[in-house]
């Protein structure tokens, strides 16, 4: 008899995320959240610190007569220092005991005074009521059961990509407020790959929760660069999304030293006032109309124009330039109406960032990329310098590329980019951008457009504008197609007289009272 196939199994982070969100009962998924990846959180820093705390017990080679209880051993190795009360053995052996939510709270509190860096960032969210004893034990066992593998070292990648996944999954159940604080890993993914950003300083003045900066080192890893030669900077005005982003970076070991929040955010209180980046990587709030612009009436960051009170748009990608060191790079997303708006002075800022030489590149995307919002969205990309020696001088020309028919639905609500649509947008434009490129126009898809012809169509950025129809399919058969028309009509119309006789002969036997 044949042995039946063993039925593939889920991947660790789909098999946690399911069994957490049964244990959910009646919270909702914003404060959910707090609660697991506080949790994911606790048990990396645990994981760390007790890696270090054993070889420090142990006393062989350079830890010979160290300390396993001396904070400095911690901070000198970047290694969080987890006291006894806090660390995760000592939780696990409480997680059935009712006072379990205000010993988690209490532990949350003890590594932020131990860890200064922490500060105000952990999350004391357990002892509310509406989280049960019972199910936040089940929450700790849960935790508990992440397999990390045999060497403990590979903790944080595996912790790391548990957290980055649960933060999506919770983005998406939030719906639009998760996309307050979440850009969709394959966005990101496709800016970070499109911009390349090897070494330098890297910012993002809407920060979110950090997925520019996680995204930009895997790049680097991947690409089997030095982590060392970039650097992140970034700003956040929405309190609890900096705190996310901060444990986000941490559980990754990316320094978030420079990750900052102000209340007023970056257009009234710049947090890097004098940061000149090599590359800036932003997923902005579309069309956002409570961006204090009365209070910045000639603000010296409007050199291409004064952007609109009532709409942010033109002022965050004034904000991103005046950021740019004279060889930079820029990458955001923004709504697709700033490639064609002419309200308010926008389409004479637009005319004067082409006539800059500033624009490089325009991506159309598809719908339904964003949980936050139904508006349709764009790539843009900025060089400070197009004619630079790193790549072919390319000042009198845009490139446009529309990628709206790309990507593929993972629900009814909600599309991702596959791993081989971000590889073909990004070739193209590398192609297109590099010296030993091999670019060609793709009727329908991408198009290298001369300065002369943008300023033919008003400066309008449109990709669709520029690129044209794909070529048609030479085996497309019309005859066939127009009979297959024709007896779906035919169906549709015998359908609706059956109907309609239905409904006439019941109106027939209805008698009315006179």
């Amino acid at each position: 008899m044949a042995k039946k196939k063993p039925a593939e199994q889920e991947p660790i982070e789909r098999q946690l995320w399911k069994a957490a969100d049964k244990l959910r009962k009646n919270i909702d998924a914003a404060e959910y959240k707090h609660v697991v990846l506080g949790l994911i959180f606790l048990r990396y820093i645990s994981e760390s610190f007790e890696s270090l705390h054993d070889k420090l017990n142990k006393g062989e080679g350079d830890y010979e007569g160290a300390d396993p209880e001396d904070r400095d051993e911690y901070r000198a190795e970047n290694i969080f220092f987890v006291p006894p009360s806090a660390r995760w053995s000592y939780l696990q052996s409480r997680a059935k005991l009712p006072e379990i939510g205000t010993d988690m709270d209490e532990a949350m509190d003890a590594i932020e005074k131990d860890n200064p860096s922490l500060k105000g960032v952990l999350p004391k969210v357990y002892a509310r009521g509406n989280l049960d004893p019972t199910s936040l034990g089940g929450l700790i066992d849960l935790m508990s059961n992440i397999a990390l593998g045999d060497a403990k070292d590979r903790s944080a990648d595996v912790l790391g990509h548990v957290f980055e996944y649960f933060l999506g999954e919770f983005a998406l159940a939030e719906g639009k407020k998760g996309g307050q604080f979440y850009t969709p890993r394959s966005v990101v993914q496709l800016l970070v790959e499109m911009l390349e950003p090897y070494q330098g300083r890297v910012l993002d003045p809407c920060c979110g929760s950090g997925g520019m900066f996680v995204q930009s080192e895997k790049f680097v890893t991947e690409k089997r660069g030095k982590l060392n030669d970039i650097s992140i900077y970034g700003q956040e005005s929405n309190l609890t999304t900096w705190r996310l982003a901060k444990m986000n970076l941490a559980i990754r070991g990316i320094d978030s030293s420079q990750v900052k929040w102000n209340n007023e955010g970056s257009f009234l209180n710049d947090a890097h006032k004098d940061l000149k980046a090599d590359f800036v990587i932003a997923n902005p709030p579309f069309n956002d109309s409570d961006w204090s612009g009365d209070l910045l009436r000639g603000d010296g960051r409007w050199k291409y124009g004064e952007p609109p009170s009532g709409n942010a748009n033109y002022a965050w990608i004034q904000h991103f330039l005046y950021h740019l060191s004279p060889s930079g790079q820029a990458g955001f997303v923004l709504s697709k109406g700033t490639l064609t708006s002419t309200t308010s002075g926008e389409g004479d800022i637009r005319k004067a960032l082409v006539e800059a030489r500033l624009v490089d590149c325009v991506v159309n995307l598809p719908a339904k990329l964003f949980l936050n919002t139904q508006i349709p969205a764009s790539l843009w990309f900025l060089s400070r310098d197009k004619a630079n020696g790193k790549y072919r001088n390319r000042t009198d020309e845009i490139l446009f590329i529309n990628a709206q028919e790309l990507g593929y639905l993972i629900n009814r609500r909600t599309r991702e980019f596959s791993d081989e649509d971000i590889t073909r947008i990004a070739d193209t434009y590398h192609n297109w951008r590099n010296p030993d490129g091999e670019y060609e126009d793709v009727p329908g898809f991408c198009k290298s457009a001369a300065l002369e012809s943008v300023r033919g169509a008003d400066y309008i950025l449109s990709p669709g504008r520029y690129v044209g129809f794909a070529d048609e399919d030479d085996e497309f058969d019309f005859e066939l197609r127009f009979t297959e028309l024709q007896k779906d009509l035919s169906i549709h119309l015998n359908e609706e007289i059956r109907l309609n006789n239905i409904i006439l002969d019941n109106l027939s036997k209805v008698v009315l009272d006179e």
